[in-house]
């Protein structure tokens, strides 16, 4: 198939990109290779692709309408994946406007290639973090998700919303990703297990929120990919037994479809941080903080749905996600 994968020099996106290529796809990679983290991290994540004869790139922002239009002419998608985005809970903070752009304006124009490219799928990310003040665990795409406690939450969030009206009004197949913390080689730097790895080894202090205490799903990037694949070639279509009184916010009667992708196994911080010292093979100095705006205490993904509809079945447990993680580390920045 020819997919077009927005994101392309991301984390998610490159390996993604990766697996589609291994298997015969032809891939454009999109991306405007932000300065929002390393540019040479990007940068390098996308000298691996470039290789290979049947991948091409573009380079360009999604709010770039002329030039997402342009990319999506010459190469005429079948299937769409949009990994582009402004990330970041903690940085929503400081710069709204940037995910306005972004995650908004963005998201609007790849709905409007797509529906007049004849796009078959649109795969997108959303987010664990649209959860927000829940406190039922597991979260479960059938609950509802109306109160989010940062912008970033509220973009991913408005994110469904538009997809959805683009499946009722044009047909349009889409498929949204609630992503579960993500980690693994080549993982994104403003990361928790990247920044704390990187602190660790230089012998300076990292910092703790909420004194260690909250937990995360935290997901390997081989099963995240693996995951949205396997939602990549299983094709939104309606649900025959939608009933609009009593409705499930995770389908509809047009083509459309929610998911969580995350680990299913919730891991407290103080373990991660114990599992990563293990790894190491020294002991962080830590400075305990409270909780930062924006953060939840917990998450946890019910992946139930994403199980039954496409075999979807994490497998990586922390020990070996960490570990591999902290010999790419080393060995990508000879330390």
């Amino acid at each position: 198939m020819r997919i077009l994968v927005t994101g392309a020099a991301g984390f998610i996106g490159s390996t993604l990109s990766h697996r589609l290529l291994e298997r015969g796809d032809e891939v454009l990679g999109y991306d405007n290779l932000n300065d929002y983290y390393d540019p040479s991290l990007k940068e390098a994540r996308l000298a691996r692709l470039t290789p290979h004869a049947n991948f091409r790139f573009v380079r360009a922002a999604l709010e770039d309408r002329g030039a997402l239009e342009k990319a999506f002419a010459d190469f005429r998608p079948q299937r769409v994946v949009n990994l582009a985005a402004q990330a970041g809970v903690r940085y929503s903070l400081i710069n709204p406007h940037a995910y306005v752009q972004a995650n908004l304006v963005g998201f609007i124009n790849v709905l409007e290639a797509c529906r007049h490219g004849g796009v078959k799928h649109l795969v997108y990310a959303s987010s664990s973090s649209v959860y927000g003040a829940n406190r039922k665990l597991p979260f479960a795409v059938e609950d509802a998700v109306d109160h989010p406690v940062s912008l970033y939450a509220a973009t991913k969030k408005a994110n469904e919303l538009m997809a959805h009206t683009y499946s009722h009004l044009y047909g349009l197949p889409t498929t949204g990703l609630r992503f579960f913390t993500v980690y693994g080689p080549w993982g994104r730097p403003d990361m928790a297990l990247f920044l704390f790895t990187k602190k660790i080894l230089a012998s300076e202090p990292i910092e703790v929120f909420n004194h260690g205490r909250h937990s995360r799903d935290f997901t390997y990037i081989d099963d995240i990919v693996e995951g949205v694949i396997r939602t990549l070639d299983h094709v939104a279509a309606p649900d025959p037994a939608f009933d609009a009184l009593h409705p499930d916010p995770a389908t509809s009667s047009a083509p459309y479809r929610l998911y969580n992708i995350g680990n299913h196994q919730p891991v407290e911080l103080a373990r991660y941080i114990e599992v990563l010292e293990e790894k190491l093979g020294r002991k962080a100095e830590k400075i305990l903080l409270p909780m930062q705006p924006g953060d939840v205490p917990d998450t946890y993904a019910d992946v139930a749905a994403l199980s039954r509809d496409t075999g979807y079945a994490p497998s990586t447990p922390i020990e070996v996600g960490i570990g591999r993680f902290v010999d790419w580390y080393r060995g990508y920045y000879g330390v």
